[in-house]
């Protein structure tokens, strides 16, 4: 039987801007919070080169420096971290137990849980890819679309997302085309009758994106473009290729554990971040398949600390 390494009011599971707002909030509520932040710690802003659309900021901030200071205010008012990953839980409460989560050997329990593990958006695993993440290539058109203003740009994939995010990048952009593998959409009729109908947006069908350039740029100047049917390629000149094809919600850890929704989401009740078990609630990327901006998920991260401090004190410590 594990020796707890540590005991806390809050165990706040993953960090980003839902985890660190969280952190802050229950911090300043003398609940004294872990932050188990993850070996990734920062969540997706860590690969966002600039945010211009987070409030505060009127210049802009790098994604990165913007966790740097989200993490120093939790750090400020007592949050502790841990840098690296829960490998298992136990949430189970018999004889009002504490909840526990362990990193590798380590134990911790808590009287509460905030799950704020995020979502990973899917890209293309082309080997041009990595090296122009956040330099031209995208999974958020709302968060970087402004970028590209006046210029031609990519959007790949064929669901409701992608439509939607072709959509929205026409106000801004010069052009947009849709690259899908497929000859038709998995979109909702009325999210594929926009897209088509939009005289600003073309559709490249039965194709795929074999390569982004130009990595010596840095920046995006084109994309070569394959017809998985008869081989054809095709050079498209772009300025970004956003990829809308899905997120990866970070949920395996509780599965079994926290209802999830169909798509894999943590689910919560309506209107508030409380999970399927009391005292543990979910916050930002982790329950939210809709929004996915960082001032949402710091939000629900401000709504958890609340919750999460409004539930210890009506039900006090675990035994």
């Amino acid at each position: 039987m594990s020796t707890p390494k540590a005991h806390h009011k809050v165990l706040i599971i993953g960090s980003g801007p839902a985890g660190l707002t969280a952190a802050i909030y229950a911090a300043r509520a003398n609940l004294k919070p872990m932050c188990i932040e993850g070996w990734s710690a920062g969540g997706q802003l860590m690969i966002t080169n600039d945010v211009e659309n987070y409030p505060g900021f009127p210049k802009g901030v790098t994604g990165p420096e913007l966790m740097k200071e989200f993490r120093e205010q939790a750090a400020r008012f007592g949050t502790a971290f841990v840098t690296a990953d829960v490998t298992k839980i136990d949430f189970t409460r018999t004889g009002g137990a504490p909840f526990k989560a362990w990193v590798e050997d380590d134990l911790y329990t808590a009287d509460s849980i905030i799950v704020t593990t995020g979502a990973t958006a899917k890209y293309l695993d082309i080997p041009s890819e990595e090296p122009l993440k956040g330099r031209g290539i995208s999974a958020c058109a709302v968060c970087d679309g402004a970028f590209f203003k006046g210029e031609d740009v990519i959007v790949v994939g064929g669901g409701d997302t992608a439509m939607e995010e072709a959509n929205y990048l026409t106000g801004m952009c010069k052009s947009v085309t849709i690259v899908h593998r497929r000859h038709e959409f998995r979109a909702s009729k009325i999210m594929q009758d926009r897209a088509l109908n939009n005289p600003k947006i073309k559709v490249i069908w039965d194709s795929a994106i074999e390569e982004v350039k130009d990595i010596a740029a840095g920046k995006v100047t084109s994309a070569i473009v394959k017809n998985l049917k008869n081989g054809d390629k095709q050079e498209v000149s772009c300025g970004a290729v956003f990829v809308a094809i899905g997120h990866t919600p970070n949920t395996s850890l509780f599965a079994g554990v926290l209802d999830r929704h169909d798509n894999g989401y943590l689910r919560t009740k309506p209107g508030t971040t409380q999970t399927n078990i009391a005292g543990v609630f979910a916050a930002g990327d982790v329950q939210d398949f809709i929004y996915r901006q960082a001032v949402t998920a710091a939000g629900t991260g401000c709504m958890a600390a609340l919750e999460a401090e409004r539930w210890l004190a009506e039900h006090g410590p675990a035994h």
